[in-house]
């Protein structure tokens, strides 16, 4: 070729693939070809004349069926190489081709399967250009063997998968007795490379085409063009396989061929296998060169982002005491940081799928824990019938005249014992999320396993202790509420403002210190408590079936849109009067349901008793819920009386109705001022007690903890899997520093051949062309298939032409076969 420095680009990127094949560095692809083409279309047998060799498996159906890499390196001696085999040398072709059907068999069976595994195949010899070509299975229609169904497109996905890459020439391989304008190989290489700037066509089976017809013109790349243009081939039939011809006398009768021939002999030297060799080593070279720059940034850019890790794991020395105790100090004094920014949200990190740490205890602080308070709320019937029954218990056989304050305390010490199970629950669940948060900081301390462990260990019984405390606590806050009943607090009504009211007015205004409002008035109705998208599920589907909406729920209604733009309102609900209930869910539905109702039987929405919403997940559920409860809409309460008393309500006695409904308003009256402090004192003392002290513990207390157990040289011994990473990190980084050292000896001012100007290839999209007459003089019949043009027999006084390639002017090509036109698979991010 006359250009050393560009000869040697090839040899560069073999070595470059070597010493970054083993590093799962995926982002880096080095130039090399891809041969792509259907089944049986001649690919490993142009492989084999470029070798000079027989070394491929042959045989009928798909043969090639995992990608064979094939480097070819011009070498004094003849030899391959497998980089599966190390340091193994095969002299004997024979064997490389049983190593190759050995290999395959390994991973696909012997069935007929297929992996996108490849086999990397170096071969030495003295008759070989350098090159590095990439042989893929060839494109089949019909599934035989173990092969799945979808055979097809498992084909073309794995041939994508090789071709997408912007550094991959395409050698596109079309039997010359098929129809060109159909050929898969063209038509993938197409999907990728629109511009036709990586794809160069080969012709084969040129022998094969029936008398008086040849392929002059698509030699010419006169007829249905491509940018890189065409090469002819004559590969040995398999008669000379099964003769064992000699593949040196079959490129002699190719060369015969092409000088005899009346259509070729005018361009043969610019066919033919060894021209096929030059032009792809130059091709190949002069793409190394354009991809060069792009591909030494590349390489810089992964360098730049192994650089501080290297530099740790080069200067870490696992046996040195004074580096273990730095290490395990500066473990420690992350795990502290990372656990006090997880919990109060300061962190650089930011999780968008999901609520962790601190966002989730702030969660049960303000919603979960207020809404298990609202569930202790005893309904209207179930609590005037235990105030019923104090009265008239305390009374006995007298008449009473007078309000007994005992059934007052007796009611209200019920009502504050009820406290102790939700709360002792909330201090378990922030209990949980603070041991799930140390699971996820101790984490990154899974290099050194026994220290994760111990850290583990220590940390979680911390927690347990400062839980166990922290319960003790509220349960000590439940028995000094219970041990003094103060009549005289300021926000208490007392028995001379505690007169009988009406049910509603009474409701609301529990409802609104129940919500969190502090004895202030309810919101206004024109405030938005939540919006957000529910399913309403129990439309029939003669109605319209289950439908999305958006919701908007205010202090005053539910209303709910068409969508989020809110232009289209479908219907407004009051929440006068309305409780929601828990729905099971579907037998094949994963959403979570609720409902809403009417107490007083009313439809809540055209001819609907009840309203079934259904959200995505559990936690938007009992956001809902939470949100709800603000609005004063409360779940339903199932109550039963037991003992078969009798029902209160029926009572005829109007003076004991009196004193019902005057202890009633002083229950709702002193509960409410129960609940406003427990909402107070309950994240408080969590905080105080658990989450503040735990993180105290970690970053004053841990290490000394750790050091008490005499243990710290062990401590910091590293995982087999941490040692394994630090050597990968280092071999990376040693290979890459070589790379772009080696990339740096080569200049990239040395001459190169000039891309071909852009042809019209818009004839690979269409299935069926029509020619025109200007690139059409006789019909070309081959033997089953035509290569272009209707089959039209030759008349017997035709002779060949040397004005182009024969064809029927005006007929239209035969119509396309079928081929896979899903799309092809996503190019990788990394190029």
């Amino acid at each position: 070729m006359g250009n050393r420095g560009m000869e040697d680009l090839i040899p560069l990127v073999n070595r470059l693939q070597d010493s970054l094949s083993g590093l799962h560095l995926s982002s880096l692809h080095l130039p090399q070809i891809a041969v792509v083409g259907g089944q049986s279309a001649g690919k490993s047998s142009v492989l084999e004349n470029f070798v000079g060799r027989d070394f491929l498996p042959r045989g009928s159906g798909i043969v090639t069926r995992r990608p064979l890499i094939l480097q070819l390196l011009s070498a004094d001696t003849e030899y391959g190489e497998f980089s599966h085999c190390k340091g193994k040398k095969f002299t004997d072709f024979d064997e490389i081709r049983m190593e190759i059907e050995a290999e395959t068999l390994r991973l696909t069976g012997s069935n007929k399967g297929i992996s996108p595994i490849p086999i990397s195949l170096r071969i030495y010899s003295p008759h070989v250009l350098n090159l590095t070509l990439v042989d893929l299975p060839g494109i089949t229609k019909v599934p035989i063997g173990d092969q799945p169904a979808d055979i097809e497109y498992q084909i073309r996905d794995m041939i994508m998968q090789f071709i997408c890459k912007e550094n991959c020439l395409i050698l596109a391989v079309t039997p010359a007795n098929t129809d060109l304008a159909n050929s898969d190989a063209i038509k993938l290489a197409k999907d990728v490379d629109p511009q036709g700037q990586r794809t160069i066509g080969v012709i084969t089976k040129l022998d094969l085409m029936d008398e008086g017809t040849d392929a002059r013109n698509i030699l010419e790349n006169r007829f249905l063009p491509l940018r890189r243009g065409y090469i002819g081939v004559v590969n040995r039939s398999q008669k000379d396989i099964d003769g064992k011809k000699d593949i040196k006398a079959a490129l002699l009768a190719e060369n015969n061929f092409f000088l005899s021939h009346p259509a070729y002999k005018h361009m043969a030297e610019s066919t033919g296998t060894p021209y096929l060799q030059r032009m792809l080593n130059q091709q190949l070279t002069n793409h190394i060169r354009d991809t060069l720059p792009a591909f030494r940034s590349h390489l810089q850019s992964q360098l730049m982002d192994l650089n501080k890790e290297a530099e740790e794991c080069r200067q870490y020395c696992p046996d040195d005491p004074a580096r273990r105790t730095k290490t395990l100090l500066q473990l420690v004094k992350r795990l502290a940081v990372d656990f006090e920014k997880r919990i109060e949200g300061s962190g650089s990190k930011v999780d968008t799928a999901n609520l962790s740490g601190g966002a989730r205890i702030n969660r049960i602080f303000h919603e979960r824990f207020p809404s298990e308070l609202v569930k202790l709320e005893s309904d209207e019937r179930t609590l005037r019938r235990e105030i019923n029954y104090a009265i008239r218990n305390i009374h006995g056989v007298r008449t009473g005249l007078f309000t007994p304050d005992m059934a007052f305390e007796a009611i209200v010490k019920k009502q504050i014992s009820m406290l102790q199970e939700p709360c002792v629950q909330f201090v378990d669940m922030v209990s949980q999320e603070l041991v799930t948060t140390v699971y996820q900081c101790i984490n990154e301390l899974s290099s050194f396993p026994k220290l994760k462990d111990e850290t583990e260990r220590i940390v979680t019984t911390e927690i347990q202790e400062q839980e166990s405390r922290c319960r003790d606590q509220v349960l000590l806050l439940i028995d000094t509420q219970l041990a003094y009943i103060n009549a005289k607090h300021e926000d208490f009504v007392g028995l001379t403002n505690a007169q009988p009211t009406s049910k509603q007015s009474n409701k609301k205004t529990v409802a609104a210190v129940m919500a969190g409002n502090h004895g202030v008035a309810p919101p206004s109705r024109l405030i938005v408590i939540r919006k957000g998208w529910l399913t309403i599920s129990n439309i029939g589907i003669m109605k319209g079936g289950a439908k999305e909406y958006w919701f908007i729920l205010s202090a005053e209604s539910l209303s709910w849109f068409r969508d989020d733009e809110e232009k289209e309102k479908k219907y407004m609900l009051p929440l006068d009067n309305l409780k929601l209930r828990d729905v099971e869910k579907g037998f094949m539905s994963s959403k979570c349901v609720f409902a809403i109702y009417n107490t007083e039987l009313r439809n809540v929405y055209k001819d609907y008793k009840c309203l079934e919403l259904a959200c995505c997940s559990q936690e938007e559920l009992d956001s809902w819920k939470s949100s709800l409860l603000q609005a004063g809409v409360h779940p339903e309460k199932v109550t039963v009386d037991e003992q078969g008393n009798g029902s209160p309500e029926n009572s005829s006695d109007p003076q004991l109705e009196r004193q019902v409904e005057t202890i009633r308003s002083l229950v709702d009256s002193y509960m409410s001022i129960i609940y406003k402090t427990f909402r107070d004192l309950m994240p408080k003392t969590v905080m105080h007690l658990m989450i503040n002290s735990v993180k105290e513990f970690i970053s004053s207390e841990l290490l000394a903890q750790l050091y008490a157990l005499g243990e710290c040289s062990a401590l910091m011994d590293e995982s087999p899997e941490q040692q394994q990473h630090r050597e990968e990190v280092l071999r990376q980084h040693a290979a890459l520093k070589e790379a772009l050292a080696v990339v740096g000896m080569f200049s990239t001012s040395t001459c190169t051949t000039p891309l071909p100007p852009p042809v019209d290839s818009s004839w690979i999209q269409a299935s069926s062309p029509t020619l025109r007459k200007s690139s059409v003089t006789k019909p070309v019949v081959s033997r089953g298939h035509v290569l272009s043009g209707r089959r039209v027999p030759a008349p017997h006084t035709v002779s060949t032409s040397a004005d182009g390639l024969r064809q029927l002017a005006g007929q239209p090509s035969r119509a396309a076969r079928s081929v896979p036109r899903r799309h092809p698979p996503a190019i990788p991010n990394g190029k």
